[in-house]
């Protein structure tokens, strides 16, 4: 078969997360927040003390980029700016009361996308899916740590030999 008829697994990835992403866009558009900002809190939601920075390698954003959504989100009493207790010259970010009381809506809203998209799964297929994808994203978190650089370079020697 040709290979336009089994599209690649990088392929695949990219495309379910394109369209999870967009209906969870839809699926939130009365919480009156970009899905930038919906990012943002979700990751600083489980960071809590992060600063701009790091949170913007979390995103993989720009820390400029992430700098005038952060801006946006103090001045709407989303987010707060608190002094680093360890560096005078940080800022650590906190989300305020009023942006938790939009986690659980948004984490009803992703659970209810997460259903829709395995809708026809079984039990065990939607398990093994999961143990497949840590899977994937812990063999290249590790080769991103450097640690399976020396095991790519041995296969490769075994496939040359």
């Amino acid at each position: 078969m040709s290979e336009k008829s089994h599209p690649s697994l990088g392929f695949l990835l990219i495309d379910a997360a394109r369209l999870i992403r967009r209906r969870f866009e839809q699926e939130s558009r009365d919480l009156s927040m970009t899905s930038a900002q919906l990012q943002i809190v979700a990751r600083l939601a489980k960071n809590e003390g992060i600063g701009q920075a790091a949170l913007a390698a979390l995103l993989e954003l720009e820390p400029m980029t992430v700098s005038r959504h952060v801006d946006r989100m103090v001045a709407a009493g989303l987010v707060e700016r608190r002094q680093d207790p360890a560096d005078r010259r940080a800022r650590q970010l906190f989300t305020t009361v009023r942006c938790r009381a939009l986690i659980e809506p948004m984490r009803e809203r992703a659970a209810a996308v997460f259903e829709d998209a395995q809708k026809g799964m079984s039990a065990a297929e939607r398990r093994q899916l999961m143990a497949a994808l840590e899977t994937v994203i812990g063999n290249l978190s590790s080769a991103e740590a450097g640690e399976g650089a020396g095991g790519a370079a041995r296969q490769t020697k075994e496939v040359a030999a």
